[in-house]
Order: structure tokens, then C-alpha cells, then sequence
């Protein structure tokens, strides 16, 4: 398992796409999958920047580790923030003109989309999100 801990600011989201990719490159990931996990990774970190901890800074957690058995990955995200279980959020109305839609939740929705399962639980003080993408 794999585990980087950074501040939860928006420009560390690099550092964290690039870890990911080394280890899904060692793991030969279809570029298929590689993009959708790098996709969530954007949407779920950017989502930890911008409302785990309000006004304030804080940082993130996220382990990775890969099932050779089930050919799973899987991406635990990690926050001391606000407690907040995206899964609960209504998906958009992707039928409604974008005009007419309710602003947020597309990202979480592309996240659940292309994720083969994704879970959520509070525990120790912590938000942890997991998300499990199957690549072999």
C-alpha cells in the first residue's frame, strides 16, 4: 500500500496525480482506467480544498492499494474536515439544458459514474472516502 499525506491545496493535486500514476504504471493500467481514476482524483481532492475545512487549511490522506486477486484498486480519501458523505448527494438532472441545472454535484456524480464502487464513513475524526476501480 501506498500512503501520501499533503496539504489540502489545490496545487498538490499534482503531486498526488503523479504518485497514483507510478504505481498504476508498474501495475499496467489501461490508459482507459488510468484516466478515469485521474479524474477522480481531481474531483474528490478538489472537493477536499474547497470544503473539507472552510476558511481554514488542512491536509488529506490518500492510500492506495491494488488487489491482485479481484484486480481492484482501490483509493482511500482522507480529511480531519467537516463531516460529509458526498454519496448522500442527489445526483444532477444530467437531462435538464445545463442553464436550468442545480450548480455542483456533477463532478461526485462523474466520480460515482466511473468508479466501480465507492463508500463513505466518518470514523476517528476522519471523512474517508474509497473509491475502487477494477483494472484487470
Amino acid at each position: 500500500m501506498k500512503e501520501i499525506t499533503l496539504e489540502a491545496r489545490q496545487e498538490n493535486v499534482r503531486a498526488l496525480t503523479e504518485m497514483v500514476d507510478a504505481e498504476l504504471e508498474k501495475l499496467d493500467c489501461p490508459m482507459k482506467a488510468q484516466m478515469q481514476i485521474e479524474l477522480a482524483i481531481d474531483e474528490i481532492f478538489t472537493n477536499i480544498v474547497s470544503y473539507a475545512y472552510g476558511s481554514g487549511t488542512g491536509t488529506a490522506t490518500v492510500q492506495m492499494s491494488y488487489d491482485a486477486g479481484t484486480g481492484e484498486v482501490s483509493l482511500v480519501f482522507m480529511d480531519s474536515g467537516v463531516p460529509y458523505d458526498p454519496l448522500k448527494k442527489e445526483d444532477p438532472d444530467v437531462n435538464l439544458p445545463a442553464e436550468e441545472r442545480a450548480i455542483g454535484g456533477l463532478g461526485i456524480f462523474l466520480v460515482k459514474k466511473t468508479m466501480d464502487a465507492m463508500r463513505y464513513e466518518y470514523r476517528d475524526g476522519r471523512n474517508c472516502l474509497t473509491l475502487v476501480k477494477k483494472i484487470h
